[in-house]
């Protein structure tokens, strides 16, 4: 009879094996290996709503005491968006604009981040493990990176609660979405 340390290790070794097989078999695949791209994940969590702001069509308004995010369609309406925001002492208000969008993005840390988490890589790259998930938008003021993002997850349980370093997290399936209705140099105002 194996030991229970064998057992244990034989276990997680097939568990390891299966969920590579599980992604492969399931279309699952790094950025930039010709198989097709990871599939969305997580519920959507989007609905049409009735939204009275002075914002333009095309206009991105976060309120981050209702953890959301509102994509403004025409006067008086939105995609309104649930959304993870900063935890305490990560949160932040202001006008900024979408700078560039990325489909699968790599994850870079920032330098202030890996001080705080030592143990985070310098990079994670674009697949099931990174946590911008399946979309990022990149958001900057005045011409400059705020570092801040739009993104998806790779936990989509994730998404409802104050979290992030600063960022907005959304289901993959949601900012798969999201990415396909903003426009590069879009208003995002954070309230």
């Amino acid at each position: 009879m194996p030991s229970a340390k064998r057992r244990i290790a034989a276990s997680v070794a097939g568990a390891c094996m299966a969920g590579m097989a599980l992604v492969s078999a399931c279309g699952f695949a790094a950025a930039g290996s010709g198989l097709p791209p990871l599939p969305a994940m997580g519920p959507s969590l989007r609905k049409a709503v009735a939204f009275q702001t002075g914002e333009q069509p095309g206009t991105i308004v976060i309120r981050k005491t209702e953890k959301a995010l509102y994509l403004v369609t025409s006067p008086g309406q939105a995609l309104r968006y649930q959304i993870s925001v900063g935890r305490d002492g990560f949160g932040w208000t202001g006008t900024v604009k979408v700078a560039s969008k990325t489909e699968w993005p790599q994850w870079r840390p920032p330098k202030e981040m890996r001080a705080r988490q030592p143990e985070l890589p310098a990079m994670v790259p674009a697949g099931p493990y990174n946590p911008l998930g399946a979309r990022a938008l990149y958001l900057s003021r005045d011409g400059r990176d705020t570092l801040y993002r739009i993104h998806g997850t790779n936990d989509p349980k994730g998404v409802g609660f104050d979290g992030t370093s600063g960022c907005f997290r959304l289901t993959n399936t949601d900012v798969i979405d999201l990415f396909k209705r903003v426009a590069v140099g879009a208003k995002v105002v954070v309230e």
